[in-house]
């Protein structure tokens, strides 16, 4: 009797061997989705990984149940792949597959498409005068109003021409954007509903990308130094199946790319196109979509669930698309004929998957696919720097702006003289304020980075220093003042605002710091005129958000735009002449021994947004410490002084590159279990390797989610033998696992950690 060895969606080690009935030998083949009983009542969607005729000797072989497909649901190829990410990133099969694969795949019932509700005007009130006499019948409903007046802001009807309605574009909204935009409830637009003045339809939002025909004709002519680049990465990848694109910001990187993907699809290959957030994926859209139109897919989290397995199928179609544009998860894509994957902005921390497992890095895991791969930044990471430096990757150099643009000019502004001589005006110098206000007067636009979202990070009662803390994690609150609540950004609690201070009594509790809410809240108070958006986790949680604030800033309807690190990742505006860098010190007190070189890439990107197009931008950097070697590199755009300075940093203190390092984590619901365990896992691991072991430590969050936290450190050499580390890692987890008093702990193992 037939075999075959399945992987289940479990977070088990290994496959679990099945009996194959008579009624589908023949039919089963590696790849092939299969359901199968686990366990007493439990029924599982599993992949094929293995048929074969080695029968089970110490356990009774349940047979499968049934085949929900009659082919596969993976190319050959894909399983080595997650065996890969498996092994290299001590994963459990399980999780890879979990991972992998959309949750409509994982499910033997399939999916069905997703609608989601919209909200539009009705017919009524697609006049002046009927808008004005509605607005006036909400006088005495003050939240419908507010309501009210952001749907018609958000959709455009506030600045229609009445003599030419038809001409007008008015946006399409969802319930759910207007109800994160205006703050308002279900309740409330229900009123509005039942009054007549708004009405719901219904979207399907599976729909696949229907981009039109292709128009190879609308890339652009490179230029001299474009061109130049584009004929050294092709020479580069005859000998290297890695090549480094450094390029500095606005210089052309993007055309140069569209270039290389047409030259790739002449040949009938396909490109994977990734990007590190959902964000920067809706102008890549749109640039790419004018020149592939139908050819090009678009694959990310914030899909449904529905499109991403539509994508899926079509991928495994006989017509798939020849260009994928993506967030990480799209390197687990069939690809059957994969030419070139393109990994922008590869320096960036969002390629690195955190929770759950697998904890992979995308960008290491694309060039596993096995095609050519171009990494491209103006700030490249120190792995890809260090590995261009030992010739394992080529390098090809763009160092002029496009058009000749200069570089923003970067001016430092010493926020801690300002504040001796009380001249800051909250977290902004007078010199910042100026050159934003002489952008606006020019009708230019203007960027504020500060990377801290919510109104402040923490609240303090003055008289006695108290300051709420989560009751799930070792956190303090963060409060949003818009949603009047303290939040916890690591278990997503929230807590009531308290009207008194609980230690002392006193009701003057205030807001300690500044975030991107309360930046917002002051610089409307400051230029009034000011067309005002936010970019943030906040108040881009839905599909639309994103694409609605990128297109309004694109389109100059907003003219002033606070944001995270978001807005920093290769945002492309037109009209930006200056950005003001409003803490760089937040960035780089961080614990953490990648904080310098995470805070120089932010900063270095972020101050590319200026000055795009037209004359030089301009950045105003706000410090404590305008001395700091890393601060004067910034101004001048020394990338080389900075990463020269890094590396010998690095190499004396056993960092990466030159060392691999691997974390453990323990976690357990009694901090003194944890503590005890993780005692006993750091001497069991210095056993296999001494003194390369560091902990156990807490770590600066030490409890999320009700589980005490402890970590240890792994530092290993270059050339130290990786397969046998990860044994004898997997070996020490499971010896620990073994003791009773442990049932309950979790340890898992954080590879090449960002």
């Amino acid at each position: 009797m037939p075999f075959a060895d399945v992987i289940l969606p479990v977070p088990l080690d290994g496959t679990f061997t099945y009996a194959i009935p008579a009624e589908m030998q023949g039919k089963v083949v590696e790849g092939m989705r299969v359901v199968v009983p686990f366990g007493r009542n439990k029924a599982y969607v599993g992949i094929v990984a293995r048929v074969h005729n080695e029968q089970p000797q110490d356990y009774e072989v349940k047979p499968l149940m049934h085949l929900p497909d009659d082919r596969p649901v993976l190319l050959p190829g894909q399983l080595s792949f997650w065996q890969w990410i498996s092994d290299y990133y001590m994963s459990p099969i399980g999780e890879v597959y979990k991972a992998a694969l959309p949750a409509g795949l994982k499910a033997e019932e399939g999916y069905r498409p997703r609608t989601e509700t919209f909200i539009r005007l009705t017919a009524n009130y697609h006049n002046e005068a009927a808008l004005h006499a509605a607005l006036n019948m909400l006088a005495r409903a003050p939240k419908q109003q507010s309501a009210f007046i952001a749907y018609l802001q958000l959709s455009g009807w506030d600045m229609v021409d009445w003599s030419d309605v038809p001409s007008c574009t008015i946006n399409e909204i969802s319930r759910d954007e207007l109800m994160n935009a205006s703050e308002t409830t279900l309740p409330v637009l229900s009123q509005l509903v039942k009054r007549g003045l708004l009405e719901t339809y219904e979207v399907e939002v599976g729909r696949l990308n229907s981009g039109g025909d292709p128009h190879p004709e609308h890339i652009k002519a490179l230029s001299a130094p474009q061109q130049e680049a584009f004929n050294q990465i092709l020479f580069s990848f005859l000998k290297k199946q890695v090549t480094l694109l450094h390029g500095v910001t606005s210089s052309g990187k993007t055309e140069i790319y569209i270039h290389l993907i047409q030259r790739e699809l002449d040949q009938h290959r396909q490109v994977l196109f990734l990007m590190p957030e959902i964000a920067l994926t809706v102008q890549m859209m749109q640039r790419l979509q004018r020149v592939f139109g139908s050819r090009l897919g678009i694959y990310h989290s914030k899909y449904s669930d529905a499109e991403r397995v539509e994508i899926w199928q079509k991928q495994l179609s006989a017509n798939p698309y020849d260009l994928i544009l993506g967030a990480r998860s799209a390197v687990f894509l069939p690809f059957q004929r994969l030419g070139l994957v393109i990994v922008d902005e590869e320096h960036e921390t969002s390629y690195k998957q955190q929770e759950p497992m697998p904890r992979y890095h995308a960008r290491s895991a694309a060039i596993m696919l096995g095609a050519k791969t171009l990494l491209g930044s103006a700030t490249p990471s120190l792995e890809s720097f260090y590995n261009v430096q030992t010739g394992k990757y080529g390098l090809v150099k763009l160092t002029v702006r496009y058009q000749g643009i200069e570089l923003p000019e970067i001016q430092v502004v010493d926020t801690y003289d300002l504040q001796r001589r009380r001249m800051m005006n909250g977290p902004f110098s007078p010199l910042l304020l100026t050159r934003v206000r002489e952008a606006l007067d020019q009708g230019q636009q203007a960027i504020l980075f500060q990377n801290r979202r919510g109104w402040a990070p923490m609240l303090e009662c003055p008289q006695c220093g108290w300051v709420p803390r989560c009751e799930h994690c070792d956190v303090s609150l963060t409060l949003h003042r818009t949603m009047n609540q303290l939040t916890c950004h690591y278990c997503g609690h929230s807590y009531q605002i308290p009207a008194a201070c609980p230690a002392c009594g006193s009701q003057q509790l205030r807001g300690r710091g500044f975030g991107t809410e309360k930046i917002e809240d002051q610089i409307r108070e400051i230029f009034p005129e000011a067309r005002v958006a936010r970019m943030d986790l906040d108040t881009t949680r839905t599909r639309n958000a994103y694409e609605r604030l990128i297109a309004d800033f694109s389109a100059g309807r907003t003219n002033l735009l606070i944001g995270t690190q978001m807005i920093s990742k290769g945002l492309d505006f037109d009209r930006v002449s200056v950005v003001g860098i409003l803490n760089a010190d937040a960035m780089l007190n961080q614990p953490d021994f990648r904080a310098y070189e995470h805070a120089f890439m932010m900063m270095v990107q972020v101050s590319g947004r200026a000055g795009r197009k037209g004359k030089r931008g301009q950045v105003i950097l706000q410090t404590k410490h305008p001395t700091l070697p890393l601060i004067r590199q910034v101004v001048r755009h020394d990338y080389n002084a900075f990463l020269y300075d890094l590396l010998a940093e690095r190499q004396a203190f056993h960092y990466p590159p030159y060392y691999r390092l691997v974390y453990v984590y323990l976690k357990h619901a009694k901090d003194s279990l944890v503590e005890t365990a993780s005692i006993e896992m750091g001497s069991r691991l210095r056993q296999g390797f001494g003194d390369r072991v560091l902990g156990p430590d807490k770590p600066v969050v030490s409890r999320v989610k009700t589980l005490s936290i402890r970590k240890l450190v792994i530092k290993l050499e270059s050339g130290i033998n990786m397969p046998k580390v990860r044994q004898y890692l997997l070996l020490a987890r499971n010896l620990q696992m073994q003791d009773k008093r442990y049932a309950a702990l979790q340890i898992y193992y954080d590879v090449d950690p960002l």
